[in-house]
């Protein structure tokens, strides 16, 4: 060891983030088990030792350590007072001293076992960092690098390290060409033995959420507040918004001036169709404003079983259904309430039939 190989561990010190008191100690356990396994066998005085490394030098030392006993029994573990005292008279029984046996061949050992430890300690603390750094975006957005695809997986680039969008996080019919940047959700993140596991998605519907937060100033600001989210990814979403100011338009402001905000949200998720419904604390007025765009007459619900009862015009009647049942689904996953939709002609016929 020299002050050039110290002088590089503390510039990795600084560089990666490892605290310096740490890895000395490391790279000395590191010593001491180097030690026993090349010299203690051979050593007739060294059963129990201890390694020091200078901070500023790099000098090493190895110290067998005994006990101070009256009538020694165990010369590996134990030292006899007179011969201590020899040593150092203030030592007295019970001490623990501490006796040098350096092996002259022990830097070479000595370097090696530093290096791989040294070498262990950044990749853990690569990995601590990209960690810890991921898992503050939890249920963010970021933005990656399409590398390539594998078996119907996407490897995504996100700089420090790589994510794997997953078949089922992936928008059905969405192209993911090599070296296209795209936004992901980041749904969780896992410290594992082989480092983080960041887990991604494009279905997510937190994704939608979060790019309004970035797109729109209102949300941003507290004043628009989204209340609940339902997605079809690829296909259709529907997001309910409320504002705390009545002077402030929830849905104008998702929209944006002339739609840019929304048209924005759309051609990052490819098209994809937004319904912005506008969040009421009434549910019959909720679960109407849900079915948008349909327009709807009437709405009854029943609490104790949570459902509603929606009567719309005939023409209105497959609009508020939507294709393959599409629009009413997404409308009960927002407003959480089961919907019975039914046309005001299909309602009036069967009070007919119940007066006849």
């Amino acid at each position: 060891m020299n002050e050039e190989f110290i002088g590089a561990l503390k510039e990795i010190v600084k560089e990666k983030g490892i605290s310096e008191e740490m890895l000395f100690s490391t790279i000395e356990d590191a010593l001491v088990a180097a030690y026993k396994k090349n010299y203690a066998k051979i050593a007739d005085n060294a059963h129990n030792v201890k390694v020091t490394m200078n901070r500023e030098n790099g000098d090493i030392h190895v110290y067998a350590q005994k006990n101070i006993v009256e009538e020694t029994y165990d010369n590996l573990n134990e030292i006899g007072l007179e011969d201590a005292k020899a040593i150092n008279p203030k030592y007295q029984i019970g001490d623990l001293i501490d006796i040098e046996v350096t092996p002259k061949t022990f830097g070479r050992v000595a370097a090696q076992s530093a290096k791989q430890v040294v070498v262990q300690r950044i990749k853990e603390a690569e990995r601590s960092i990209i960690y810890n750094e991921f898992s503050e975006k939890e249920f963010d957005i970021v933005t990656g690098t399409v590398i390539r695809k594998d078996k119907g997986n996407v490897l995504i680039d996100l700089g420090k390290t790589e994510a794997v969008l997953g078949a089922n996080e992936q928008i059905p019919g969405e192209d993911y060409i090599y070296n296209t940047k795209i936004k992901l959700y980041i749904v969780e993140v896992k410290n594992t033995t082989k480092g983080a596991q960041v887990l991604v998605s494009r279905t997510h519907p937190g994704l939608v959420k979060r790019l309004f937060e970035l797109e729109v100033p209102e949300i941003f600001q507290g004043v628009v507040e989204i209340k609940s989210i339902s997605r079809e990814a690829g296909s259709r979403t529907k997001i309910a918004v409320y504002s705390s100011d009545e002077n402030v338009d929830p849905m104008g402001a998702c929209v944006g001036p002339r739609g840019v905000r929304v048209q924005s949200i759309v051609n990052e998720l490819k098209n994809e169709k937004i319904d912005i419904i506008k969040w009421s604390k009434l549910p019959e007025e909720y679960i109407a404003n849900s079915l948008s765009p349909a327009k709807v007459i009437d709405v009854s619900i029943d609490e104790k079983n949570k459902s509603a009862t929606v009567i719309v015009d005939e023409g209105q009647l497959s609009l508020a259904i939507g294709k393959e049942g599409q629009n009413v689904r997404l409308a009960a996953k927002l407003s959480g309430w089961r919907i019975d939709i039914k046309s005001k002609a299909q309602t009036e016929n069967l009070a007919k039939s119940i007066e006849e």
